[in-house]
C-alpha cells in the first residue's frame, strides 16, 4: 500500500510540473508577442520549477523503490535485474524534468 501512495504522489508531482511548465510556456509566448521582457523571466522560472518538482518526485520514488529493491535482493539475489528496472524508471522522471528545463532555458 505504501508503494501505491508514493507512485501516486510521484505522478501528481510530475503532472503538476508538466501543467506548470506548459502554463509558463504559454505565458512566455504571450509575453514575446506583446514585446515584453517578462517572457525571459517566466521561462527561467518555469525551467527551475520543472526540474525542481521532477527531482523531488524522483527522490521520493527512488527512496521507496530502492528500499523495496534492496529488501528483495537481500532475500533473493536473482531479482537484481528486475528491481533495477524499477529504479531506472523512477530515475527517468528526473531526467525528463531536466530535459524540459533545458528546453525552456534554451528557448528564451
Amino acid at each position: 500500500m505504501k508503494r501505491a501512495h508514493a507512485l501516486s504522489l510521484l505522478l501528481v508531482l510530475l503532472g503538476l510540473a508538466t501543467v506548470t511548465t506548459c502554463a509558463f510556456n504559454v505565458a512566455a509566448a504571450a509575453g514575446e508577442q506583446a514585446g515584453g521582457g517578462q517572457a525571459l523571466e517566466l521561462s527561467k522560472f518555469g525551467a527551475g520549477f520543472a526540474i525542481g518538482l521532477a527531482a523531488c518526485g524522483a527522490g521520493i520514488g527512488l527512496g521507496t523503490a530502492s528500499a523495496a529493491a534492496i529488501g528483495a535482493i537481500a532475500e533473493k539475489p536473482e531479482l537484481f535485474g528486475r528491481t533495477m528496472i524499477y529504479v531506472v524508471f523512477v530515475e527517468a522522471v528526473a531526467i525528463y524534468g531536466l530535459v524540459i528545463a533545458l528546453l525552456l532555458w534554451m528557448a528564451a
